[in-house]
């Protein structure tokens, strides 16, 4: 797995022991690959590769959304809102997921990360099934 550059000690200790393959890559951004990233079985893959762009600032600004190849649709033919974009990352074409943080659940530097932003990835995948 590659390591194109390096992450905050306390992402890179979440990201060891979360179960998935990980890895930084420099693609016009710094972004982190989750390969095998459970999403749910209702959609066409129950397991991709997620992305997150760690944005220069970071972590005193907010990560945002989350990219994912292959891309999913639910199994069930409902859409999926704000994932119609995609992104060029690593040569694939990645589905971007226009997911953001909101006034009641903002981002909080002392208590917020990529472990944070991961778990509302999670959440974000399970959320569709919940409408």
């Amino acid at each position: 797995m590659r390591r194109q550059f390096a992450l905050l000690p306390e992402d890179e200790s979440f990201l060891n022991q979360y179960g998935c393959q990980w890895e930084t890559v420099m693609d016009g951004s710094p972004w982190v690959l989750l390969h095998n990233f459970y999403t749910h079985d209702g959609y066409n893959h129950p397991a991709a590769t997620i992305a997150v762009r760690m944005d220069a600032g970071y972590p005193d600004s907010q990560l945002d959304m989350v990219y994912v190849y292959p891309p999913l649709t639910r199994k069930d033919g409902r859409g999926i809102p704000a994932t119609e974009a995609t992104q060029q990352i690593d040569g694939k074409s990645f589905q971007r997921w226009s997911r953001h943080r909101t006034a009641t659940n903002p981002w909080r530097r002392e208590t917020d990360s990529l472990e944070t932003h991961i778990f509302c990835i999670e959440e974000w995948f399970q959320r569709e099934f919940e409408k």
